[in-house]
């Protein structure tokens, strides 16, 4: 009789019967705060890693904007050593009452002198206003000399004769006693002038002196040569280089606009494209030639064409430098090589783009044929679209945002006009 406790015959045959299957110790599964304090973790980290990242990134940036920041500074030294100034003395003079109502400020010194008493006289006070040291004697000339000048230009006012009026080499002869570099080098820039002399206070009474000396041109011609006119332009922009005359930028530009209207309407014709081009020959092109330009300011036909012209020589001399002799002395000739230039490109220099973009700006805007010309303004069109639209907003490369806004800014303009 089978035992009712056996296993069945077809229960032999199963494995698992026979040896049934120990269930392992379950593993402890993770809960809902586990999970999430894990996902918090990582999520962690992954932050901190993009964070150093980016603050590697922009110190890099940063560091590269300091370091073009520190080049583009604007400013030469147009100053060198000072010479040995003339002596002060005039013996002939001889007279107190000459000399008390000189200080005075009293025309009427004048009447009554001789020939040589008066050649001493204006000679004297033309002297102790570019060589003296004090601020009295020299101011007290300057007005001398100024209220004998402005007697010729003034309606109304009976003209102050006098038999000697100094002449553009005594002016250019104070200029290389107070160390101006008539040949500087654009090397020598602001960071680098302390070694530089000067200027000395003298610069503001010779400044002055020269803004009326050539209003009194228009009616008297023989004082300054055409060519006296052309140099003294070119100092006067060279002066506005330095910026430790920044305080008289008011003085400087009064100058500018006398010299400009001392020219006759031939004389300008054959001078303008001289100006610029010594101009643009001197100055270096980094933020020293858009200051060169800004200075150029004024209403007048004469000094916005001569800002015109003085940008496009610039421009010249940045693409003849540059192995582009042939391209680049005509409107055409500029805009294609502008044109040309690969914005996406890594090593593309956006400092010199936008130097670039200022002087085409100034060029084209104060052209009195600009709107004339079709061609060159639609050849401007394409660059401003080249600059506005191929460089990204996001695009962290030096001066780039730069170039974008300001070529957006103008591509504006030419869309309302």
């Amino acid at each position: 009789m089978m035992d009712i406790d056996e296993p069945l015959d077809f229960e032999v045959e199963d494995s698992l019967l026979i040896n049934p299957v120990v269930p392992s110790k379950r593993k402890n599964l993770m809960g809902l705060d586990e999970l999430l304090t894990e996902h918090y973790k990582e999520q962690s980290k992954l932050i901190e890693n993009e964070a150093r990242k980016q603050a590697k990134a922009r110190k890099c940036y940063m560091k590269a904007i300091h370091s073009v920041e520190e080049m583009s500074e604007w400013g030469l030294c147009v100053f060198g050593e000072q010479k040995t100034t003339p002596p002060l003395s005039f013996p002939e003079l001889g007279n107190w009452s000459i000399l008390q109502s000189f200080m005075n400020n009293e025309l009427n010194s004048l009447v009554g002198l001789t020939k040589e008493q008066e050649k001493s006289l204006a000679t004297w006070t033309f002297f102790l206003m570019l060589y003296s040291s004090k601020e009295e004697l020299r101011s007290s000339a300057c007005e001398f000399w100024c209220a004998i000048l402005s007697s010729k230009i003034q309606v109304g006012m009976r003209p102050i004769e006098i038999d000697w009026y100094p002449s553009y080499p005594e002016l250019k002869s104070a200029l290389e006693t107070y160390g101006f570099l008539f040949n500087f080098s654009s090397n020598i820039s602001a960071e680098n002038s302390s070694g530089c002399k000067g200027p000395p206070q003298n610069i503001i009474t010779w400044i002055k002196f020269t803004a009326v000396y050539c209003q009194v041109r228009c009616n008297k011609q023989s004082i300054l040569l055409t060519s006296d006119c052309q140099e003294l332009a070119e100092v006067i922009l060279c002066l506005f280089l330095d910026r430790r005359l920044q305080g008289l930028s008011v003085l400087m530009r009064n100058c500018m606009q006398s010299i400009i209207s001392s020219f006759t309407e031939e004389e300008w014709i054959n001078s303008y494209s001289r100006i610029a081009k010594s101009i643009a020959s001197r100055v270096p092109t980094d933020l020293n030639c858009l200051r060169a330009v800004q200075c150029i300011s004024g209403v007048d036909p004469r000094t916005k064409h001569l800002k015109s012209v003085v940008a496009f020589e610039i421009l010249v001399n940045c693409f003849e430098n540059k192995h582009y002799p042939d391209m680049v002395h005509d409107d055409i000739g500029i805009l294609t090589l502008l044109i040309s230039i690969n914005v996406k490109e890594k090593a593309c220099d956006f400092f010199k783009m936008y130097i670039y973009l200022v002087l085409a700006e100034n060029w084209l805007r104060y052209d009195e044929m600009f709107s004339d010309k079709p061609v060159i303004c639609e050849m401007w069109g394409v660059f401003l679209r080249n600059c506005s639209c191929q460089i990204s907003s996001s695009d962290l490369r030096p001066h780039a945002s730069k170039v974008r806004n300001k070529a957006a800014f103008l591509l504006q303009g030419i869309g309302n006009s």
